[in-house]
Formats: structure tokens, C-alpha cells, sequence
């Protein structure tokens, strides 16, 4: 209960997933041009329960005007590429994308557990506009990462895509959202409460 970060170079799917079952959110990194995972396991967390969600206005105006397209799974390879190139250090790195892949690749046998990439895109263009990866575990999702084009037309789809995917894990009867570290204020402005570490692993373990 006093440590956080941990390292790996365990790059193996039942590592990876093992890990999440537990509460870790894995990212990585190099040193000295050794790649590694950084499993942590949070002091804090920030979980949102849906019916706290708070939708700001011009989140409402562009949910009225209808000029997006909603996908899960639709462009996980794409999500992942913006995210990796969107972020200056991003920890996505390559041999972190080909953890995901393998995943992917046996779906089918990882009982419980689910990658999911999220994205809205361009009603006209299809162009993806926003997005990001997470896991499902039972029936909690956990956000990873994500990213949203820079353009100003653009403003406030990165919080059109988090309330669109609100919708979308009501509507798939999931129990609530992981947001991961409390310490962005978005997190907070959409309704998250902050648990400590030892309450959420509590709530944690009893939705696993």
C-alpha cells in the first residue's frame, strides 16, 4: 500500500492482463534504450458513477447538430496511431501497440476482458476526429489514453467523445467508468469522484 509504480519486461498477454484484473494501469517507457512496462497501481483514482454525468453546453449543441459519427472498434489501429503521434512523449509506444494487437488477436480466449478503442469522427470527411483506447473487465471500462485534432472547428469534440461513450456504456449495462488519475480537471468537470486507493481496490474487487 505505500509503493505505486512498478517495472516489468514481461511483454506477455497474460502479464498485461493480469495486471489490469488487479487495478494497475499499465503504461511504459525506455531507459537507456531498454524498453519496459510501468504497471501502477494508483494512490488515487477517479471513478465516475453515470448518473453523475455532467454534459456542458456546447457538448449539447454539438450532440444537436449531429455533424459526427460514433464507432467502437471500428479504427483501433488508426486511434492508436493518433494517440501515439498527438502526445509529444506519448508512452504508447510501439512494442506497447503490440501488446494490444496481440490481444486482439486472441480475443477470443482471454475470458472477461476486452480492448476497446472509441471514436467519433467527421460526419462528411469520416475523418477521425477524436478518440482513445481502454479495457473492459466484467462490466467496468477503464480509459488508457486518448487524443483530439488540434483544429479550432474542432473545440470540444475530445468532451463530445467522453459523453458519447457515457451513453454507450449505460446502454451496454456497464456498472461505472475507471478514469484513471484524478489529477485532470476534465475528469472531474464530467461528474468523476476521486477514490482513494484502498476504497477502490474495495469497489474494484467486487465488481471483478
Amino acid at each position: 500500500m505505500e509503493e505505486n509504480y512498478y517495472w516489468s519486461d514481461d511483454f506477455s498477454t497474460d502479464f498485461y492482463i493480469k495486471a489490469a484484473k488487479c487495478g494497475f494501469i499499465t503504461t511504459s517507457m525506455y531507459k537507456k534504450d531498454n524498453f519496459y512496462l510501468l504497471p501502477e497501481i494508483q494512490f488515487d483514482y477517479a471513478l465516475l458513477d453515470f448518473k453523475d454525468i455532467k454534459v456542458p453546453k456546447k457538448v449539447s449543441k454539438l450532440l444537436k447538430e449531429k455533424n459526427y459519427t460514433f464507432s467502437i472498434n471500428s479504427k483501433f489501429d488508426e486511434v492508436c496511431q493518433k494517440i501515439k503521434t498527438y502526445h509529444d512523449h506519448s508512452w504508447l509506444k510501439d512494442e506497447y501497440i503490440n501488446i494490444l494487437k496481440n490481444i486482439n488477436n486472441r480475443k477470443d480466449l482471454v475470458p472477461n476482458f476486452k480492448l476497446i478503442s472509441v471514436e467519433v469522427s467527421d460526419l462528411h470527411t469520416n475523418e477521425l476526429i477524436s478518440g482513445e483506447i481502454g479495457y473492459k473487465i466484467n462490466n467496468i471500462y477503464t480509459s488508457l489514453t486518448g487524443f483530439r485534432k488540434k483544429e479550432k472547428r474542432y473545440n470540444n469534440w475530445g468532451k463530445l467523445q467522453l459523453v458519447l461513450l457515457c451513453d454507450y456504456l449505460v446502454t451496454n449495462a456497464y456498472s461505472f467508468w475507471n478514469l484513471g488519475h484524478p489529477q485532470l480537471q476534465y475528469k472531474l468537470d464530467l461528474g468523476a469522484k476521486v477514490y482513494n486507493r484502498k476504497d477502490f481496490l474495495k469497489r474494484w474487487n467486487n465488481n471483478i
